[in-house]
């Protein structure tokens, strides 16, 4: 990674601003996609199936809220949001660890497992429509890789230093 030179701005190049504009297309465009197929589908958001989904997948069916939250990339404040309507639906319930009552867990239910096994079929079709239908395997395996470098340390920015108030802001460059 590259300093900025004198506290100079680095601005995109060219290539990169039209990369970086064409990932936020489909950072934007997919999860709508996603989402408008779970709702029609299922009367799911893509975030409450991500918490059935992850719920399922674990043999006891059951998680800390603090770790379900970091494995569905949500804040504990969306996902307490998120597992309360889904308790309300009856497909989740929560429990204090016995072991830590300060800990909630959240515990997907029979009808919770009803539902992602009634969900997944249409979620895993729309998923390989608007990702694998229209990549190569190596394209496939390529974005792998590309994810799992974007992925390969946390997501945060450094401060950058504040620019004087006399030097142009350029309206192209993010």
């Amino acid at each position: 990674m590259t300093e900025p030179i004198d506290g100079a701005p680095r601005w995109l190049s060219d290539e990169q601003q039209h990369t970086w504009r064409r990932l936020v297309e489909v950072l934007v465009r997919m999860p709508s996609a996603l989402e408008a197929q779970l709702q029609r589908d299922a009367g799911l958001t893509h975030m409450g199936y991500l918490v059935l989904m992850t719920l399922s997948e674990r043999p006891d069916r059951r998680l800390a809220m603090s770790r379900l939250a970091k494995l569905a990339c949500a804040s504990l404040s969306r996902l307490s949001h998120v597992v309360a309507r889904l308790e309300e639906k009856g497909w989740i319930r929560r429990e204090r660890d016995p072991a830590d009552g300060r800990v909630q867990i959240a515990v997907l239910t029979d009808a919770g497992w009803d539902k992602v096994v009634e969900t997944a079929p249409g979620h895993a079709e729309a998923v390989q429509q608007l990702v694998f239908d229209r990549l190569t395997t190596a394209q496939a395996r390529q974005l792998t890789k590309l994810t799992e470098a974007l992925l390969a340390s946390p997501m945060e920015v450094r401060p950058v230093p504040a620019r004087s108030s006399a030097e142009p802001v350029p309206g192209s460059e993010i």
